[in-house]
């Protein structure tokens, strides 16, 4: 870098005096991959230099006198055939030299490829004020030249053509538009992509602002035991707050895997409550549980809106079974169907003890009977 400083300011020096040394054509050209170059290097004569003990670099590295033609006493050139892309967006530094090693002229050569059309673009907004669109070059995405993406707006049948101008997201082929949004109508959008060799324009996206509204993850996920049951976990979390006064629909999923897995259990079937009961665990395994937001009917959207990311995992463990501890085995396929019969008949059993009117008979009460069964066993294993 240092290098490259001293070069610019020394072939500043050299042109703006009255008498340049030295002078390179073609200037800071622009050229396609696998093309070809001829520079020349002409040196003024009342330098007293010859062309024959100059030599040219590339990146500080000396190219060979094959690739030479002296065409004069005071012109040296030099032909670069199949160029790769530039090292560097910002050019490849070529620079012609004295025999004693002194700068006497350099150009830049920007080496690379036009953009091909930008794909993927998505938008969405997470207050119904601001909007945040992402896109991906096209093709392979380098051009191994600087490449301008500009992402470009207006109002479907009137308004002026607007560009973003906050690409400071943190992300590359982001850009957010914080204000001045209208809703209840629909948006054009499109980026459109250059550089020095050519430009190119994806296609144009139309949206609603409300119909791609998402929210912060929901807070607050707290996962507990449901007493002792040892295969039950209940999972409860706080509704968006961003969007808690606007009139929407919020629609949940649930996602949970074991401590030492990879591979996440998805329930669907959440609906717009808060809480969830998970059944059919392992007992004395820890769980890991995330929950995530898709905000339905904004304002009267008919479209569903955009999944929130995934909260931050919570984790919870179910009881040990105290059956399996006791080193009792669980029954044979055989076995199930007595073993049910057993275990219905104890229930009913129980529940004429316990249960008055019909009022009695509900999930809470079966997980009553399961607490009361499981301690009856530690009791009776404690005995022996």
């Amino acid at each position: 870098m240092l290098s490259l400083l001293c070069l610019m300011l020394f072939v500043a020096r050299v042109f703006s005096s009255s008498t340049p040394v030295a002078g390179i054509f073609p200037q800071d050209p622009a050229l396609r991959m696998g093309s070809s170059l001829t520079a020349t290097c002409t040196v003024s004569p009342e330098r007293g230099l010859h062309a024959n003990t100059m030599y040219w670099t590339l990146n500080g590295k000396r190219l060979p006198s094959s690739t030479y033609d002296l065409l004069s006493p005071n012109c040296l050139s030099v032909t670069l055939h199949h160029l790769n892309g530039s090292q560097q967006q910002s050019g490849d530094n070529l620079v012609c030299h004295s025999g004693d090693g002194h700068v006497l002229a350099g150009s830049c050569l920007y080496v690379g490829m036009p953009p091909e059309k930008p794909v993927n673009l998505t938008c969405w907004s997470r207050n119904t004020k601001d909007l945040s669109c992402k896109w991906t070059p096209g093709g392979r995405g380098e051009t191994f030249i600087k490449t301008k993406y500009t992402l470009k707006y207006k109002l479907r049948w009137y308004g002026r053509e607007r560009e973003c101008e906050d690409y400071s997201t943190g992300q590359r082929y982001t850009c957010y538009i914080p204000r001045d949004l209208a809703l209840f109508t629909p948006y054009e959008i499109w980026v459109e992509a250059s550089n020095q060799l050519g430009t190119a324009t994806s296609d144009v996206i139309t949206l609603d602002i409300l119909d791609v509204v998402t929210t912060d993850p929901p807070d607050n996920v707290h996962v507990s035991r449901v007493g002792e049951l040892e295969d039950q976990l209940t999972v409860r979390w706080g509704s968006p707050p961003a969007l808690k006064d606007f009139l929407f629909q919020a629609k949940y999923q649930i996602r949970y895997r074991l401590e030492d897995s990879t591979e996440w259990k998805v329930v669907d079937d959440v609906g717009n409550q808060t809480s969830c009961r998970l059944a059919g665990l392992r007992a004395g395994t820890v769980y890991f549980v995330q929950v995530r937001c898709n905000p339905v009917g904004i304002y009267g959207s008919r479209k569903a809106g955009i999944w929130s990311d995934w909260s931050h995992p919570s984790a919870a463990s179910t009881p040990h079974s105290e059956r399996l501890q006791s080193g009792s085995c669980e029954p044979k396929p055989g076995e199930q169907n007595s073993t049910l019969r057993r275990e219905l008949k104890q229930f009913f059993g129980w529940v004429r003890k316990h249960a008055y009117g019909c009022s009695g008979m509900s999930i809470k009460l079966y997980d009553q009977w399961r607490v009361w069964l499981q301690k009856s066993h530690k009791t009776r294993n404690q005995i022996l």
